[in-house]
């Protein structure tokens, strides 16, 4: 049996899988932890903890470097809340471009007219209101994974042109996106030739204010840009003199700060949103399922998915018995851990190995159930991390 604590609101389809799978609640030393906006600190994980499920993409909430040197794997659900976002970008988009903010806030000033005043008053000034369509406009895509490749797939069908920029795109991304996408050599490019340019990066050292003074004097003038990924992604100060220069035409955020609210009390030129661009029924299911499912499969079988800090493994069960045997990744280890368990005449019916860094992590199934002796014994092997049988 193997237990989880959760923090914030799960969504209950992802508490029934734990419950289908016989995990149980454990505040105090639970196997595992599902969270979504919880921000954990190395006290949180716990000597008994072997895995931690963010109902989410972003891992920024967790110290993945604690985890990973305790052998705890950190899973993420990439791609469960991309149709969430890809709808609140083209919501963003119209936004900036169809008066739609503006206009509703001249049509509260009306309160009083009656018919024909409303109407008149109306004609007079829809002109203020004028705005363009999206209809053959460019789109340019920072980060081709799950959000952005699907928000290529609906730009194309609303008769946008696309231009995409990703140094690392997966080859599963590669295959989502339209075969019309503009692949661009450098953001730079992408920048100068975009009228809309849109954000789908992680929060990194590599990414934080990727969009900057270095880069806006690439930008398009009279571009508008949308950041639904990272707040630490933009330089604010930064946008705001762009948009005092003319260069950017609009921003959309969902990470509002103190000096983006004082500016939209003024302009109608950012948008701030807060921090919604997830926040759908549909999406919070979507990451609890996934969340779940992660958090199950590796307790029970070992399997690793998507995670941020372990290998992606797997391997068809071929015997009763399986060990997950996790450890640092140094030469030589695979040998130590076989010529243990054939020491103990332990027949291996199969087994894989994996490495990411500074980890790596071995599923190998038994045609008998090793003693805790021998468990032990691995456990002992210099580098070890962790040894543990599937239940």
């Amino acid at each position: 049996m193997y237990t989880y604590k959760i923090y914030n609101n799960i969504a209950e389809d992802g508490i029934k899988i734990l419950a289908k799978n016989d995990l149980h609640i454990d505040e105090i030393n639970p196997d595992s932890l599902l969270i979504r906006s919880q921000v954990l600190t190395d006290g949180d994980l716990n000597r008994s903890l072997k895995c931690i499920g963010r109902a989410g993409a972003g891992t920024n909430n967790v110290p993945v470097i604690d985890a990973t040197n305790k052998g705890i794997v950190v899973f993420n659900t990439p791609g469960a809340n991309a149709n969430a976002v890809k709808e609140l970008v083209v919501c963003g988009m119209l936004l900036l471009s169809r008066g739609i903010i503006q206009g509703n806030a001249y049509a509260k000033t009306l309160s009083g007219q009656d018919n024909a005043l409303l109407n008149a008053s109306m004609e007079s000034q829809k002109k203020n209101f004028k705005g363009n369509e999206l209809k053959g406009k460019t789109l340019g895509i920072v980060g081709l994974g799950a959000i952005g490749s699907l928000l290529a797939q609906t730009a194309e069908v609303m008769g946008m042109k696309i231009i995409g920029f990703d140094p690392h795109i997966s080859v599963d991304s590669a295959w989502r996106l339209p075969r019309d996408v503009e692949r661009a050599e450098t953001m730079e490019y992408l920048l100068s030739n975009s009228d809309y340019i849109s954000l789908h990066v992680p929060l990194i050292d590599a990414t934080k204010n990727l969009i900057s003074k270095e880069t806006i004097k690439f930008i398009k003038k009279g571009a508008k840009l949308i950041n639904l990924s990272r707040g630490g992604i933009v330089n604010n100060e930064d946008i705001i003199d762009a948009l005092n220069q003319n260069i950017l035409s609009g921003f959309v955020t969902d990470f509002p700060t103190p000096e983006l609210v004082e500016r939209s009390s003024s302009f109608h030129d950012v948008i701030l949103l807060p921090h919604i661009g997830a926040s759908t029924k549909e999406a919070e299911v979507n990451c609890a399922v996934m969340a779940a499912d992660q958090v199950t499969n590796f307790l029970k079988n070992g399997v690793i998915i998507n995670s941020v800090n372990f290998p992606r493994i797997k391997l068809g069960k071929t015997a009763e018995h399986r060990l997950v045997i996790i450890n640092k990744n140094e030469p030589g280890m695979i040998g130590k851990i076989t010529d243990e368990l054939g020491s103990n005449k332990i027949n291996i019916a199969d087994m894989t190995h994996k490495s990411r860094d500074s980890i790596g992590i071995s599923l190998i199934d038994l045609d008998e159930k090793p003693s805790k002796e021998l468990v032990e014994n691995i456990k002992n092997i210099d580098h070890v991390i962790s040894v543990r049988l599937c239940k």
